[in-house]
This record gives C-alpha cells, sequence and structure tokens, in this order.
C-alpha cells in the first residue's frame, strides 16, 4: 500500500505502531527501559534539586507506550512510580504515606495516566486510519481494474462493429457505397485501437505528450506504413482534459490519416510531426508533413471532403477551429482553448 508523502521515507511510521513482538520480548524491554531510567535518575540524583523524583521516568513511560502499547506502558508506569516512591521520595527507602508522598504519588499517576491514554487514542486513530486507507487502495485497485476491462469489452466491440462494416463492404456492388462504408469501417477500427488509450479511471487527465506519441504510432501502424518518421514536439508540462480526449485523438487521428493517404503516398522520405505551441490563452496542435501536395494558397473552404468536415465539426464541438494550410509542408492545425489544455502542477 502507498503512504502518504508525510509518512514516505520514516524509520518507524506511526500506523505501524504499537509493535507487534512477542509478550516476553516486551516485557523485558519494558523492564530495561525502565531500569536505564531508574539508573539515570539514580546517577543525577546528587545534581538535582529537591522535587524531581519522577523526572526519568516520564520518558521511560512514554516511549514504552508507544513501543509497545498502553498496556505495557501503564506496567512501566507502575514499576517506576514504586522505584521513585522508595529511592527518591523522602524518606527514602521507604514508602512514606504522609501527605507529601501521596500527594507526589498522585501527582504522578495523573501525568503518566494521562500519558499512556493519550497515546493510546493516537495509535487506535492510526489503526483506523491505516485500515481506512488499506480499504480505499482496494477499492480503488476494483474500480482501476473494472475499468480497464471496460475499456477492453468497449475496444472489442467497436472492433468488432469495424469487422462487420467491412464484411458488409464486401457484398455492395456500389462503389461509392462500398467506399463509404469502407471509410466508416477505418474510423471505427481507429476509434477501437485507441479507445483503451483514451479515458482513465483517475480522470485527472492525459499527458498529453505521451498521448499524441501514442495516437501517432497507432494511426501510422493501422496503416500499414512502417516507412515514414515520426516526432511528437510537445511541452511535458501539459494535460488534457477527459472531456477533450476524444475530439482531439479523432480530429488528430484523422490529420495523420489524410497525410498518410493524400500527402505521402510515394514520397521517398516521408516524414510526419506533431506540434503543439501554447500561447496567448489558446492551444494549438498541428499535424505537419512533408508531402507538399497542397499550394500554398490553398483553403478548406468549399473542399467536400468527409474526413475534413468531421474534423471541423468536431473542433467547433471543443469550441475551436481547424484549418488546413499549404505550402512546402502541409500543416493541419487544431486550436483549442488553453484552459481545457491544463498544465501539471
Amino acid at each position: 500500500m502507498d503512504r502518504p508523502p508525510s509518512l514516505q521515507g520514516s524509520f518507524l511510521p506511526l500506523d505501524r505502531l504499537p509493535l507487534t513482538v512477542r509478550p516476553p520480548a516486551a516485557w523485558a524491554a519494558t523492564g530495561v527501559a525502565v531500569g536505564v531510567a531508574f539508573w539515570i535518575r539514580h546517577a543525577a540524583d546528587g545534581t538535582l534539586p529537591p522535587g524531581f523524583p519522577f523526572l526519568t521516568f516520564f520518558p521511560a513511560v512514554i516511549l514504552v507506550s508507544v513501543l509497545f502499547g498502553a498496556r505495557y506502558g501503564s506496567a512501566a508506569a507502575a514499576l517506576g512510580g514504586l522505584l521513585a516512591w522508595y529511592f527518591f521520595i523522602p524518606p527514602r527507602n521507604a514508602f512514606n504515606l504522609d501527605l507529601g508522598s501521596l500527594s507526589a504519588m498522585g501527582f504522578y499517576t495523573l501525568v503518566v495516566a494521562t500519558d499512556v491514554l493519550i497515546i493510546h487514542w493516537m495509535q487506535r486513530a492510526n489503526g483506523h486510519l491505516a485500515q481506512e486507507r488499506e480499504r480505499s487502495a482496494a477499492l480503488a485497485r476494483t474500480r482501476a481494474l473494472l475499468f480497464d476491462e471496460l475499456q477492453h469489452r468497449v475496444s472489442n466491440n467497436l472492433q468488432a462493429v469495424a469487422g462487420l462494416l467491412a464484411l458488409q463492404r464486401r457484398r455492395l456492388a456500389d462503389p461509392l457505397a462500398a467506399a463509404a462504408l469502407a471509410e466508416a469501417s477505418q474510423r471505427v477500427a481507429l476509434i477501437g485501437r485507441i479507445s483503451r488509450r483514451l479515458y482513465d479511471a483517475d480522470e485527472s487527465g492525459k499527458d498529453l505528450a505521451a498521448f499524441l506519441t501514442a495516437l501517432l504510432d497507432d494511426v501510422v501502424e493501422a496503416n500499414g506504413r512502417s516507412d515514414i518518421a515520426r516526432r511528437v514536439d510537445c511541452p511535458s508540462d501539459l494535460r488534457l482534459s477527459m472531456e477533450q480526449a476524444l475530439p482531439v485523438a479523432l480530429v488528430v487521428a484523422e490529420s495523420i490519416a489524410n497525410a498518410i493517404e493524400h500527402g505521402l503516398p510515394d514520397h521517398r522520405a516521408p516524414a510526419i510531426a506533431i506540434e503543439v505551441r501554447a500561447a496567448g490563452g489558446q492551444l494549438s496542435i498541428s499535424v505537419v508533413d512533408n508531402g507538399g501536395r497542397l499550394s500554398a494558397d490553398f483553403s478548406a473552404e468549399g473542399i467536400s471532403s468527409l474526413g475534413l468536415s468531421i474534423a471541423t465539426m468536431l473542433a467547433r464541438q471543443t469550441g475551436g477551429s481547424y484549418d488546413v494550410l499549404g505550402g512546402p509542408q502541409t500543416r493541419a492545425c487544431l486550436t483549442l482553448p488553453q484552459v481545457e489544455a491544463r498544465r501539471i502542477e
């Protein structure tokens, strides 16, 4: 079980106290602690002013209570009190029952009883806290396992739907209808491949750099291309909100697929890069290929492309925009509000 940062690296975490040891060892340690306290008190007897018969026994009681529990702490308190009463409360070497001796013993009893009770209550609270933390960790593990299983099943179902669409496509004589089904099958299959990367159980958002790197690899491999050089240029401290993960994944995947299909079909040194920039309250995610098949004055307006229409629609759903720019390098740029892609604190 992971421990809180305040306890990590501790030599003896509080939730492991009192120690679980055999009673003979605990009783022996209790006797040693009281014996050491008595020896120190006896050695310092000539240097201490009158009125401190219990001085060294208080730490012994606290130490034994912390390490072994209230039972042994009470025993240490009783033994230390008797030793102090007999050896250090005048008249010495006797259990005197006058008012002064009884007052001193009453004060000592009150202090050590308070110490032992406080330590006992603290250890009980720490024990309950450790149990709750263990239960929470077990629930978190179960939740993560169920979440992974759910994502696995969703991914498998999407792959099955893609397979059914591909099977239906083969039975169509109309080439336009077959092409539409083939495109739909490819998109569903792609969503199935990346669906397990879209969500995480703790809902903390996606590490954008790792997310885009995995997405680029998935789309390139899904298109059967191993010759394409790939690069992701993204700040390492950006995370993408879970609400934005799916539309961003679809837009970026569509841009990569278009670059492979239309920009790099016969390029001798094909390369695709994803460049992320955060500035001016906006986040831009650009898919850049070196195919150079679009002119510098290319405009996406008026282009009747299903992929472009889908990307534009998804971009608008995120509150952003999508555009394709031509030139020596083709750049498909998705722009999002910066608030949706928060930095890691």
